[in-house]
């Protein structure tokens, strides 16, 4: 097995790899785009972000990968195997597991399949395995998103969404689970994806190269190491990968945990409102972005900080353009953009939950009257 060149030895691209380990951390948040010329890291940093991810521990023999620790998220086949008054199930370890998506894939390969002839015939529900039952528990990887047919990737998007795939064919129905990390790349260059698919991916990341000619010269540095000896420059840097690596899966434990306030939430919905953002799949997005931001930093409390820092990473692709703008929105113009709202929200909403709770002892007292 070829030596995966380290996450932690990328150079620059904070952003991108921002977007990659708050995923890690919430898979739920919805996956991540990354847009950028060729050469810029992108699938370099999908591979090595799954290789630094924590080890898994599986059910033996299940086909998707479940939990053994989440009975409730169990696939039909280990809930009828290990019933009540059965023996529990063996467990295995395994490594988070790294599935790359072909652009020629079909939707029969990517759901799985159900063996109609047979559940006619002799009664019996025979299910297929696809690429989504391989990449529950682990990394999918599309590379050239933008080129996959586009009901393919709606699917691949309501079950990342979701979290189950669920397979009907003939009145026949199977699900399984499908809690999995989505990375999508593309070179803009080559076609864009449809504002409708845009929307679906929680987060976007656009990229360039790098233009510090001594962080280019660090680039070359690292990947000379790397191609002489990968072993050795693999074992350079692996102390700061299971650090990494360890701080995500402390996270994960942590999330559930981050608290938010009202105020929380009326400082999301004033970044979006003023931002001009159809519909609601956003701000859902920067809360749980930043509840990861925040499990990821160690504490259990959303701040401004987190919000910032997960609209930087939602917005990007969901921002209208005006009919004279020339061009997308830069992200130091976006930063500058949300950090003057965030600002403004924070010495407004003293002001809008007072206002709020006198209009609510109003309704209170025309009640009583």
């Amino acid at each position: 097995m070829p030596v995966i060149y380290p996450f932690t030895a990328i150079v620059g691209q904070e952003r991108m790899k921002r977007a990659l380990i708050l995923n890690a951390v919430d898979p739920r948040i919805g996956g991540v785009l990354i847009r950028g010329e060729r050469g810029t890291a992108k699938s370099t940093a999908a591979r090595a972000l799954s290789a630094l991810l924590p080890l898994v521990k599986v059910i033996h023999g299940c086909r998707f990968g479940c939990d053994p620790n989440n009975r409730s998220a169990w696939c039909p086949e280990c809930r009828e195997r290990f019933a009540d008054g059965n023996p529990p199930p063996t467990v295995d370890v395994r490594r988070t597991a790294f599935i790359n998506l072909p652009v020629s894939a079909t939707e029969d390969r990517v759901v799985g399949t159900l063996d109609i002839e047979k559940a006619i015939q002799k009664g019996e529900r025979h299910f297929e395995p696809g690429v989504l039952a391989a990449a529950n528990r682990g990394l999918l990887y599309i590379d050239e998103v933008n080129l996959l047919d586009d009901h393919v990737v709606d699917v691949l998007l309501d079950s990342a969404a979701m979290g189950v795939n669920v397979v009907e064919r003939e009145g026949i129905s199977f699900s399984h689970p499908a809690r999995f990390i989505l990375v999508g790349t593309m070179n803009p260059e080559e076609g864009d994806l449809r504002p409708q698919l845009l929307d679906r991916f929680a987060l976007s990341v656009e990229i360039h190269g790098i233009r510090s000619a001594r962080e280019r010269v660090e680039i070359m540095r690292r990947n000379l190491a790397y191609e002489a000896d990968a072993e050795a420059f693999r074992e350079e840097w692996l102390p700061r990968e299971q650090e990494l690596s360890e701080q995500i899966d402390r996270a994960r434990q942590l999330v559930e945990q981050v608290t938010y306030t009202s105020r929380d939430l009326l400082t999301i919905a004033s970044i979006t409102s003023a931002m001009q953002v159809d519909g609601h799949r956003a701000d859902l997005v920067i809360l749980k972005a930043a509840r990861a931001q925040a499990a990821f930093e160690g504490r259990t409390a959303v701040n401004e900080r987190d919000i910032m820092l997960a609209a930087e990473l939602a917005l990007p692709h969901r921002l209208k353009r005006g009919p004279f703008q020339q061009g997308e929105m830069s992200v130091d113009q976006l930063q500058e953009k949300i950090e003057g709202l965030v600002g403004g929200a924070s010495q407004g909403r003293e002001e809008t939950v007072e206002e709020e709770a006198e209009q609510d002892e109003k309704k209170k007292a025309m009640r009583a009257w």
